[in-house]
């Protein structure tokens, strides 16, 4: 018999760009989920440093951790209580916040405020090492991928959005600096789990890959017992 549990943990994992943040969203709203959005955390703590004006390859100055609140609530990222949700999606953040979850110190800390969050409730979290370090033990696991171009296309559909001129080569560029940066650091580096279910949205629209991961979901959920 399948039960309403009150702690279910989903992981979505992938590179910039690669729709986890969207498609998480969706799949919250559809089938009544917490979402918490790891990268608008850690883009939080990038504005913070950024607003500090630290050398943001030292790790040492990274020591105002304690003294700051960072929430992710209804998919809004506040900052010591103020929203920010706009202001860390600028480019000079986006070009930073590689560098900055670089750092043992900052993940160590964010990890920690994460875990927490997914303690109780049922959760959907995205993000880069979700799968691999943050939930370990979630049911179901998913890595998205998309090719470099496609990804670069989304983001420069955003900063149009914004009212924020972007060349199309500039953002490939980026985005294959923070894949390398992400996928090479040393402490919890991106990559697909062992046990993560591979889904590349290239060719698929957000609503396609929500109604084919939520198929998924529920599929899984059902092996393991979870009403969802």
């Amino acid at each position: 018999m399948l039960a309403m549990e009150t702690n279910i943990q989903i992981a979505i994992d992938g590179p910039a760009g690669s729709g986890k943040s969207t498609i998480a969203k969706a799949i919250a709203s559809q089938l009544q989920l917490t979402h918490i959005d790891t990268g608008a955390m850690y883009r939080a703590v990038t504005l913070e440093a950024m607003e500090r004006g630290i050398d943001l390859s030292n790790s040492a100055a990274y020591d105002f951790l304690a003294s700051i609140q960072v929430r992710f609530t209804n998919n809004k990222i506040y900052l010591n209580e103020v929203d920010v949700t706009t202001k860390i999606h600028r480019p000079e953040v986006s070009e930073r916040v590689s560098t900055v979850a670089a750092h043992k110190v900052v993940r160590d800390y964010m990890v920690q405020i994460q875990q927490q969050a997914a303690a109780e409730g049922r959760i959907i979290m995205d993000g880069r090492d979700i799968g691999t370090i943050v939930l370990p033990n979630a049911f179901i696991k998913i890595f998205l991928s998309a090719s470099v171009e496609e990804r670069a296309r989304r983001r420069l559909t955003d900063y149009h959005a914004q009212g924020i001129d972007m060349n199309i080569q500039t953002l490939i560029d980026d985005i294959n600096k923070r894949d390398h940066i992400d996928s090479t650091r040393n402490i919890n580096p991106l990559r697909k789990a062992d046990d993560a279910v591979l889904f590349d949205t290239t060719n698929t629209s957000i609503e396609e890959s929500v109604t084919q991961l939520i198929e998924l979901i529920r599929q899984r959920g059902k092996e393991h017992g979870y009403q969802l």
